[in-house]
């Protein structure tokens, strides 16, 4: 949810517009300066206002040792300028040259089986290397110094995709120094934290503790965590050592560095602090085996997940393709339409930016057939470079959205933390499928034009009128004692089955799960099946619940067996030895509810169950309509005006409902009411009075 504003400032006041543009690696064609004059041309038959570049450009910038080669990049900028164009201007550390890794070894990578990497590919630096970490400022010294009153210069593009860990001596030394920080300086406080008395593990010394490793400690839950945390907290140290000098020479202009999604090994809650804008890659598989519906729901969910990084603030999408995605198993070409919806589709869940990788196809290398705007033919006459001029006629009509924000009073917790002490715990089932279910609860509101954040356990949950929290394993100090607040204060939360089972150290509650939920929730979480694939179960609501359900649904894979203590029972099982039992419940507390969900269950039931809360709660849907299947609903607002985005990944027509409003296609000017016809892939903007 926003903190109360209806509009935030552009990224950067000097554009105030919608962006668009791409990565753009001009490096690679030095030698070809007519293609470079082309690119320009071609750029502004795309509606192009901001490029992208330097990302990986090291080598260009210092071939040798302390030799700096900036002519190039001052040529490209000068080019931008005088074409009314703007720098995304990115540091390079995301990958070094091979001088460094030859004179320097120290800043290449040790894998967990302590074996240092050879020279090559991207990401294979370590982040704690204090050689690195010096290269890496003088060049971003370099930079801002050369750059810092360019008319060019838009936004700091920090490294790239940050990820990967290091099992170096240097990063040993960190992670025990870390720790050492983390317990105050008590073996005795880690021990029992990591509970290490089980199979002799306690340590005497700082120095006997190693990173997980394949060749010896690797099944000790507690050390697992810690190390992922401490991985999370040096990445973003040295994000932090890039950043500091261009915060000190260009304090004006904001810094962002492009995020992976929900990257399962980043806690990117972690990162945020340090941005001022967030930005995102996405590469979704579109026109797989069935429709479009889950890979949008999930696309939805990340963009979600990017707006509420930052409390509401619009982000950018860094990179996506306009065409194919070379790396994924299959290459499958955007059918017609594709590329405009999903780009309006970041618009719609709070983006101000649309960016490519990449501008132009290279002629080698390992993406050298990825999707760009201009392919090896090297021309504008081809469909996608089409698809991206209507692309950039569309968001040069959107000015009126930048900055504004997406009313929100749900969310769903999803914890980087929570994930990772769940995936690595030995139970119920290999796979636990936490990620994925995240996805399913939001997809039932985003399926209804139900706006929600996606949040994690730091987060503010006062903002909100409802919160769902979906298999929340793991229950950090104190949060189990802000839900119950916010539940008594009159909010409504809804758990799942495997809640509240382990604390922050991933000790077991005592005393009976849901652990510090238990109040919350009213039941007591006795035991958990876990299902093979070809079992099953169901859930029965019984007669008059709370919901009014009335169906029967299929149930598997993990089922809590619960007692109902101070909780009302909804619906029960169906089968198994504990047919009758309870498998949704609600509990009052205080002026809200608590609910609980035991079981894990198909689609349908999520759908029917959401709907009915958010009916009996009021919450506030995009249309009052229901929408038809494959269309989603979006909007904006700067307080006064309601921008609402009407998306189709059918690929069928699809008429929507508008009710009684009136709008104005914003697009076209033209007067809309009552329904709008949406084509196959079909989208809209419609703008309405708040």
């Amino acid at each position: 949810m926003t903190d109360g504003r209806t509009r935030f400032p552009p990224i950067n006041p000097r554009c105030p517009h919608l962006l668009h543009g791409g990565d753009y690696n001009p490096e690679q064609w030095l030698d070809s300066p007519g293609v470079i004059d082309e690119d320009f041309r071609m750029m502004k038959l795309a509606g192009a206002n901001c490029m992208t570049v330097g990302v990986f450009s090291w080598v260009s910038l210092e071939p040798r040792e302390g030799e700096f080669t900036f002519s190039w990049l001052d040529d490209i900028m000068d080019r931008l300028a005088k074409a009314g164009m703007f720098a995304v201007l990115a540091t390079p550390s995301g990958a070094r040259p091979a001088w460094m890794s030859q004179k320097y070894p120290e800043v290449l990578r040790v894998r967990e089986d302590r074996l240092r990497n050879l020279h090559g590919l991207r990401h294979n630096h370590c982040f704690t290397s204090p050689v690195y970490r010096e290269k890496c400022r003088i060049i971003n010294t370099k930079l801002a110094e050369r750059y810092k009153d360019h008319p060019a210069l838009l936004l700091w593009h920090v490294s790239n995709e940050c990820s990967g860990q290091c099992h170096c001596e240097l990063c040993q030394q960190a992670f025990r120094t870390w720790l050492r920080q983390r317990y105050g300086d008590s073996l005795d406080a880690m021990n029992k934290a990591w509970w290490t008395a089980f199979w002799s593990r306690t340590f005497t010394s700082w120095d006997q503790i190693e990173s997980p490793s394949s060749r010896g400690e690797r099944a000790l839950p507690g050390l697992n965590l810690d190390w992922r945390r401490f991985v999370v907290h040096q990445t973003v140290d040295f994000l932090g050592a890039e950043i500091a000098p261009l915060k000190a020479i260009t304090p004006g202009v904001p810094v962002t560095t492009n995020l992976m999604g929900a990257h399962p090994c980043m806690d990117y809650w972690k990162f945020a602090p340090a941005l001022d804008v967030i930005s995102n890659d996405n590469y979704p598989a579109w026109h797989g085996r069935g429709d479009n519906l889950p890979v949008a729901a999930q696309v939805g969910f990340v963009h979600d997940l990017m707006r509420s990084l930052k409390g509401g603030r619009p982000f950018m999408l860094m990179e996506t393709t306009p065409s194919i995605v070379n790396w994924q198993e299959v290459a499958k070409l955007k059918r017609p339409g594709m590329h405009r919806l999903a780009s309006l589709q970041a618009v719609a869940h709070g983006g101000d930016t649309v960016l490519y990788f990449q501008w132009r196809k290279g002629r080698g290398g390992s993406e050298q057939f990825h999707g760009a705007v201009v392919d090896h033919v090297g021309h504008e006459h081809t469909r996608v470079f089409r698809d991206v001029v209507e692309v950039g006629e569309t968001l040069s009509k959107l000015d009126d959205l930048v900055g504004t924000t997406t009313p929100v009073e749900a969310a769903i917790l999803m914890d980087w933390e929570n994930r990772w002490a769940l995936d690595d715990s030995e139970c119920v089932q290999k796979k636990k499928g936490y990620f994925e279910t995240c996805l399913e609860h939001h997809r039932a509101f985003w399926s209804m034009g139900i706006a929600t954040d996606v949040i994690d356990q730091d987060a503010d949950f006062t903002k909100y009128r409802l919160l769902v929290a979906p298999m929340l394993f793991m229950v950090r100090k104190g949060v189990g004692e802000r839900i119950e607040q916010f539940v008594a204060a009159g909010g409504t939360f809804v758990a799942t089955y495997m809640t509240g089972q382990v604390d922050d150290s991933t000790l077991c509650f005592l005393g009976g799960f849901p652990g510090p939920l238990r109040k919350v929730l009213g039941i007591w979480a006795e035991e958990t099946d876990g299902l093979y694939d070809f079992d099953a179960n169901s859930i029965v609501p019984q007669p008059s619940n709370a919901l009014g359900l009335d169906k029967t649904y299929q149930a598997g894979e993990i089922c809590d067996l619960i007692h109902a203590e101070a909780a009302t029972v909804v619906a029960t099982y169906g089968g198994d030895f504990y047919a009758g039992r309870p498998v949704v419940t609600v509990n009052t507390l205080g002026k809200g509810q608590g609910w609980y969900i035991a079981a894990r269950s198909e689609y349908a039931f999520l759908a029917d169950f959401y709907a009915r809360l958010a009916q009996q709660l009021g919450l506030h849907r995009v249309l009052e309509a229901d929408l038809p299947e494959g269309v989603s609903a979006h909007l904006r607002t700067d307080g006064q005006r309601e921008f609402v985005f009407l998306l189709n990944f059918a690929a069928a027509d699809r008429t929507v409902r508008l009710g009684t409003a009136r709008y104005r296609d914003v697009l076209t000017g033209r007067p809309v009411k009552g329904r709008l016809v949406l084509g196959r892939y079909g989208s809209a903007v419609l703008e309405r009075k708040a």
